[in-house]
């Protein structure tokens, strides 16, 4: 669709996919963009497999309805490379961008795709340096900035502190503004 960008999260419950899907919309809403941000639940259980999806657009959005064919795939669980269907619906322009220790040239490999462009960032790594704990959405949020150019790094951060602000203490913000900017360096692509 002429104008729209169109971003497919996949995630597990418990992982921050859906919270990630919604900073990164109101990230791009701060930055004048008309956005959407919805999930898409199985069972409703930590550990299940989700999706999450964004449609950012420069005009008011009036479709309402699931993401078929992305523009860009977000992988936050690892695992779902291999299980989620990430490649459906996706076409030679799809950008991927994975939560994972390996290179984009293994990924290349393991998902057989000959076209479109694939980054990865190991999120959970960062995740247990910078926060102690396996929660990678937000440095998802950061290697989805730098890759996309839908949102700047300024932006994102200051929409962080704004939603985080609400419920989370200084030290635990602070430590999310590292894991995004360490993400945000880390991310490669080929």
């Amino acid at each position: 669709m002429e104008g729209i960008t169109e971003v497919r999260w996949h995630g597990r419950g418990g992982q921050g996919t859906v919270t990630a899907a919604k900073i990164f919309a109101e990230t791009a809403t701060s930055g004048g963009k008309y956005v959407q941000a919805f999930p898409e639940y199985g069972p409703e259980r930590m550990g299940a497999p989700l999706r999450a999806y964004n449609r950012i657009s420069e005009s008011p959005l009036y479709m309402h309805c699931q993401v078929v064919n992305p523009n860009i795939v977000a992988v936050v669980d690892p695992a779902l490379v291999k299980t989620g269907n990430i490649t459906d619906g996706t076409t030679d322009e799809t950008i991927f961008v994975i939560n994972t220790p390996h290179t984009p040239a293994e990924i290349r490999k393991e998902l057989g795709l000959k076209k479109g462009k694939i980054y990865t960032v190991d999120a959970t790594k960062i995740s247990l340096d910078e926060l102690g704990r396996p929660i990678p959405n937000t440095p998802m949020l950061g290697a989805l900035a730098k890759v996309s150019g839908l949102i700047s790094l300024d932006h994102l951060v200051e929409q962080l502190k704004v939603n985080f602000g609400k419920k989370f203490a200084q030290d635990i913000i602070e430590k999310n503004l590292k894991a995004i900017n360490r993400a945000y360096q880390e991310v490669t692509g080929e």
